[in-house]
Formats: C-alpha cells, sequence, structure tokens
C-alpha cells in the first residue's frame, strides 16, 4: 500500500496543497486563497475541505501517513502559528490543533524555511547530510539548520532567525520593527533598495533608471546583470559581500558540511553564487576554509515549499 503524506505550504496570499510520497512524486495538486478567509476556521474548513478533495482524487490504495504544514511563525512545538505579519489573523493562532479535529493524524507544523531544509535533507541536494543550512532568499531571508540530522528550533521553537541578525543598527527599517537586519539587505527586496540607493547616489547611464520603482524587482536587476550593467552588478556583489560575511559566521556555530541557497533571488544563479562564494571563502575560519559547499538548492524549480512541509512527516 503506498504511503502518502500531505504537504501544506500557508502564503499569505495562497495556500498550496500537495499529496506526496517518500520519493518526492505528487500524486495530487490543488490551492486555496489564504487571505479571503478573515478566520482561522472559515480557513481551516476550506482547507479540510480542498485536502479531502485531493485525496479522493487519488485511485490507488494508499495509507495517509500525517499532515506537514510549512507558515510565516509557525512553531514546531506548540503548532501554533503566532503573530504571523502577513496573515490575517492575529495573535496566536492553534493551526494544528483545529486541524486536529477533522484529521485523527501526525501533524507538523514550522516555518516555511523550516519546511524548505527538510524538503532539501529528504528530496534535495542534502540526502545523507547531517548538518547544513538552508537559505530562503525570498521577499525577506528565511534559514533553516540542520545539526545532527535534526532542524535545529531551540527553546520557543523560533531558533535560526539569520534574517534578523542585525548587520547595521543604524540601518534599514525591517518589517520586524528594528533596524538593519541581515533579511533588508540579502533578499529580493533588499536588493531592491540597494539598487534604488545607487541610482539615487550615483550619475550612473543603468538601464534600470528606465524602470518605475515601484515596479522594478530582483528579476529586473537580474536581466540588467546579464546585459553587462555596472550598477546591477554592483548590486549583487553589495548583496554577496554582506550574505557571504554572516554565512561565515554561521559556520563557526553549526559546522555545516553544506549551505544552500533558495527562492527567488537564488534564481539569478551564478550572479548571486559566485561573488558570495568568493567573499565566504575569504571570511571563514582557516579551520573551516575549502570544507563547506555553497551551491543552489537541489530543489529549485520545483514545488519546494509543498515538498518541504510534506517531508515533515518522514521525519517523525
Amino acid at each position: 500500500m503506498k504511503e502518502l503524506s500531505v504537504g501544506i505550504d500557508i502564503g499569505g496570499t495562497n495556500t498550496a496543497i500537495g499529496i506526496v510520497d517518500e520519493k518526492g512524486n505528487f500524486w495530487a495538486e490543488s490551492s486555496i486563497s489564504t487571505n479571503k478567509y478573515l478566520t482561522i476556521e472559515s480557513f481551516v474548513e476550506a482547507l479540510t475541505k480542498k485536502i479531502n478533495e485531493c485525496l479522493d482524487s487519488i485511485n490507488e490504495n494508499y495509507i495517509v501517513k500525517g499532515i506537514g504544514v510549512g507558515a510565516p511563525n509557525g512553531n514546531f512545538y506548540t503548532g501554533t502559528i503566532e503573530f504571523a505579519p502577513n496573515l490575517n489573523w492575529k495573535g496566536v493562532v492553534p493551526l494544528v490543533e483545529l486541524l486536529n479535529k477533522n484529521f485523527h493524524l501526525p501533524i507538523v507544523l514550522t516555518n516555511d524555511a523550516n519546511a524548505a531544509a527538510m524538503g532539501e535533507m529528504i528530496y534535495g541536494s542534502a540526502k545523507g547530510m547531517k548538518n547544513f543550512i538552508v537559505i530562503t532568499l525570498g521577499t525577506g531571508l528565511g534559514s533553516g539548520f540542520v545539526v545532527n540530522g535534526k532542524l535545529v528550533y531551540g527553546n520557543d521553537g523560533f531558533a535560526g532567525e539569520l534574517g534578523h541578525v542585525i548587520i547595521d543598527v543604524n540601518g534599514r527599517k525591517c518589517g520586524c520593527g528594528r533596524k538593519g537586519c541581515l533579511e533588508t539587505y540579502v533578499s529580493a527586496t533588499g536588493i531592491k533598495n540597494t539598487v534604488i540607493e545607487l541610482l539615487d547616489n550615483k550619475n550612473s547611464e543603468s538601464i534600470l533608471n528606465q524602470i518605475d520603482r515601484n515596479k522594478l524587482d530582483s528579476k529586473d536587476i537580474f536581466m540588467a546583470a546579464k546585459e553587462g550593467d555596472k550598477l546591477a552588478l554592483e548590486a549583487f556583489d553589495f548583496t554577496a559581500k554582506i550574505l557571504a560575511l554572516q554565512l561565515a559566521n554561521s559556520v563557526a556555530i553549526t559546522s555545516p558540511e553544506a549551505i544552500f541557497l533558495f527562492g527567488g533571488l537564488a534564481l539569478s544563479g551564478d550572479y548571486i553564487l559566485k561573488p558570495t562564494k568568493k567573499y565566504f571563502e575569504e571570511n571563514l575560519l582557516e579551520i573551516f576554509k575549502d570544507k563547506v559547499k555553497l551551491e543552489l538548492s537541489g530543489l529549485m524549480g520545483k514545488n519546494a515549499a509543498v515538498l518541504g512541509a510534506a517531508a515533515l512527516i518522514w521525519n517523525i
């Protein structure tokens, strides 16, 4: 009988659902709107209906081993989503408790970056590794740390927030309410703001000057870099330098075998990877030099968020 896992990725706009086997094959996929539901109860009701529709569409004998959920500010210990700024449901939301009323299965919740790390270990390039880090470079910067084969959750479930280490106390304002967090510099949003600052401070003939700044995004910067645009290349170099330093600091703490970059900004490939590798090696402690692989995620281009959530079940 086929063993399957339900993977759920809760985003601010949409929630993706997938029924996945242990090899990473999808047996059913669907989605619902997240922001359409103003209460967590109505969301769980719609989510339950959609999960059951997915399961009913499978024409083979199967057993569902559990449900894995990746969500902003998801707490592995308590099964709650806590004070997620981009979701309608404020405060502490008892998601697992509500889902358990409809599904009598193991249900595991964690934040989306931790889910990505688990997906990398089960389905991606970290297969067989017990010590590695996954960095998600999207609108913000997420991170998942795996040590001795286990995700690091810390005392309260919120360990491993590399995106919120402060690199400049007087720096850019962060969504967390503080200033100078790493993700305000190293993310799709961060590199956009770097480009805007460079455009404001330099008399540049960059092709990025031709794009409305409200519409400018990291893909535009990548395309400009491919054209050899000096300002775009400078923005990538600046971003890589900051990222590399914090990755080198992380290596000193967890001594990983590898670090994987994932997400929208990582789609820039060598434009972010090559300079990051250069500055990374320059900043590593001598005992770690030439030991730690720095690579793009093995799940690029796949529905990695759902795969990562589903993978939580295979590791309980």
